[in-house]
């Protein structure tokens, strides 16, 4: 993974660390800008501070203690060490760090893989309602509160759902609809009012932010802010123990290959034709370029099945199906908020949840993922 800004000098803070600079800092009533004026730092060094990134010296935090009259312990408390207990996991990954749904039976702790195969959810989800024969309304089912503060989060990254989770776990009566889409389908449904969120995650060009760019194309007249959530690997999933030895993109032109591709639009068909071009590979020269499927999903199916050899997708979605996966690059995935949904009780509840370091703890647990950019201010719209 590539760094995307330089580290400054300031102390990375350790996760048994809690900062409460935040607290103080409303119950004055203060901006972070106002904050920062007032111990001489900028504006960002407030913020990786209460965000929990890092550590300020002695100096700044002596400054914050007398800025806010108190005790340097008041602002900073060092946390309980972690729960341990044994656990017994059901037909599921050993490793260390991976993860688990947990649950008592009666007296003993069983967990339930995360990993591999028992990734993807299994059931049906319940409705807030039924669709009315004219196809112009609903019949509604969940109370007018539940409605009010839940959120439609729009995108392709597959780990939406464990912020939607961690949004749950924060506030109970708070939910998260995560609705799989491309980064241009999202980011139209945002501009259109049919989103709270949109999740995009397009591969840079150079020195160009591609989000950043697309965001204000999309979005032209609207404020918002674009804010880091995962960096995690794209590439090509392919058969486990990889037959046919797809290494790279050129290899999809080998006659025996069968390739399925991504929706045009789509971030990783985008990044394909890119490499493509790169490589100076025509692509009449695939068998299966013109097939298409819409999710990471479909496409690691039709390998796992034997109809495909190689598809488009993540690490994580490849482990989930069993399969191989060839890396490509790495990609930035980002939220996009606009401005007026920033008071929203739920979008509050989110923006704290990305600041969470058990949230970053996870967020890196899961393969081909790290959790480096989440819950920064990538930018202002």
């Amino acid at each position: 993974m590539t760094k995307l800004e330089q580290k400054r000098p300031m102390t990375r803070q350790s996760n048994a660390i809690t900062c409460k600079v935040k607290q103080f800092r409303l119950a004055r009533g203060w901006s972070q800008e106002k904050l920062a004026e007032e111990i001489d730092v900028r504006r960002q060094a407030i913020y990786d501070i209460e965000s929990g990134r890092y550590l300020p010296n002695t100096a700044i935090a002596l400054r914050l203690a007398r800025i806010f009259e108190c005790r340097v312990e008041d602002l900073f408390t060092e946390q309980e060490p972690p729960n341990t207990r044994p656990v017994h996991v059901i037909n599921g990954q050993k490793a260390p760090s991976s993860r688990l749904a947990l649950g008592m039976v009666r007296d003993r702790l069983v967990g339930i893989s995360l990993q591999g195969p028992e990734s993807v959810g299994f059931g049906l989800r319940p409705a807030d309602g039924l669709l009315t024969r004219d196809g112009k309304s609903a019949q509604i089912f969940s109370h007018s509160r539940c409605l009010d503060k839940t959120l439609i989060l729009m995108g392709c990254d597959p780990a939406f759902e464990i912020l939607a989770h961690y949004v749950s776990r924060m506030a109970p009566d708070a939910r998260v609809h995560c609705r799989f889409a491309s980064t241009h389908r999202a980011l139209n449904a945002l501009a259109e009012g049919l989103t709270h969120v949109a999740g995009i995650h397009l591969h840079n060009t150079g020195k160009t932010e591609s989000n950043v760019v697309l965001a204000s194309q999309k979005l032209a007249g609207v404020h918002g802010s674009i804010l880091g959530f995962s960096l995690l690997e794209e590439g090509l999933m392919v058969a486990r123990g990889n037959p046919l030895g797809i290494h790279s993109v050129i290899d999809l032109a080998r006659p025996m290959v069968r390739f399925v591709n991504r929706e045009p639009g789509a971030a990783l068909r985008i990044l394909l034709d890119d490499c493509l071009q790169s490589a100076g590979v025509n692509t009449t020269a695939i068998s299966g370029y013109r097939n298409e499927v819409t999710s990471h999903r479909e496409g690691a199916y039709r390998v796992a099945c034997s109809v495909a050899d190689a598809a488009l997708g993540l690490r994580a979605i490849a482990e989930a199906f069993s399969l191989d996966f060839v890396p490509i690059t790495a990609v930035r995935c980002d939220l996009v908020i606009p401005g007026d949904l920033i008071g929203h009780p739920t979008v509050k509840i989110l923006l704290d949840v990305l600041q969470s370091a058990a949230l970053r703890r996870e967020i890196d647990a899961i393969p081909g993922y790290e959790a480096a950019v989440t819950g920064k201010i990538i930018a202002e719209l």
